[in-house]
């Protein structure tokens, strides 16, 4: 397939890897599959001169991602004029034991996106934002819900950063040597990792008579959690 034939993001000093090239995918299919199997991400920017580095929830709407955090949080507070910012999300697939200590590895896909983050404003904007805030997760959840208050959305702020450059970098080889060292008598090993959920917990509080509603089938026992999150953001935007 030819590269205008294939969505991809802008390439340059910036998203370009650089240590493995080999391992470097910029199109947006790739980058676009990696994130929406992720639930948590960790946000960079740098804030009065410090660089800090946050774990939250977030989703993708096309090339655009979202993600939220409290009013108090001073990070999110200098957002408003359009900060750089970095966002990045790991899928863990193994730890690789080779027959040296250099060889040693670990299988993963990772992405790294970049762009200009800002607070969503807009009350009807930031209203639908919040609903999808859970709705991307649990498609159809937030209408089961009691309403959120006034007071609820004026303590939440809403992140947006349209994706401007981003890379994906993915190893999925396993053990790898140097071809001498195949004929040394040492032990090598893929230790494969896969993060799934367990059975679910109902609250101890909940009334008599309320069950767990059909929408929640696919967050079940021993379910990959990458595979649950990707299956509910296709629900969520079926067309992205």
């Amino acid at each position: 397939m030819t590269e205008s034939a294939t969505p991809a993001y802008p390439v340059d000093a910036l998203n370009r890897v650089k240590r493995r090239a080999d391992r470097g995918h910029y199109d947006h299919e790739t980058v676009h599959q990696l994130l929406d199997a992720a639930a948590l991400c960790h946000v960079s920017y740098v804030v009065d001169g410090w660089p800090l580095c946050t774990p939250t929830l977030f989703w993708r709407e096309g090339s655009t991602l979202y993600w939220h955090g409290s009013n108090s949080s001073r990070m999110l507070r200098g957002l408003s004029e359009g900060e750089p910012a970095c966002l990045a999300v790991t899928h863990f697939d193994s730890l690789v034991l080779a027959r040296c200590a250099f060889n040693h590895s670990a299988d993963y896909r990772s992405v790294m996106a970049f762009g200009h983050a800002r607070l969503v404003e807009d009350a009807t904007e930031k209203a639908r934002a919040l609903t999808m805030m859970v709705d991307r997760f649990f498609p159809g959840r937030t209408a089961q819900l009691r309403p959120t208050t006034e007071q609820e959305i004026n303590a939440t702020t809403v992140v947006y950063m349209p994706i401007e450059r981003a890379s994906a970098k993915v190893r999925a080889r396993g053990v790898v040597d140097d071809d001498e060292d195949y004929a040394l008598p040492v032990y090598a090993e893929r230790l494969p990792v896969r993060l799934v959920m367990g059975a679910p917990e109902p609250c101890p509080r909940l009334l008599p008579g309320v069950a767990r509603p059909a929408n929640l089938a696919d967050y079940r026992d021993a379910r990959p959690l990458e595979e649950a999150v990707a299956a509910m953001h296709h629900l969520a935007y079926p067309t992205d």
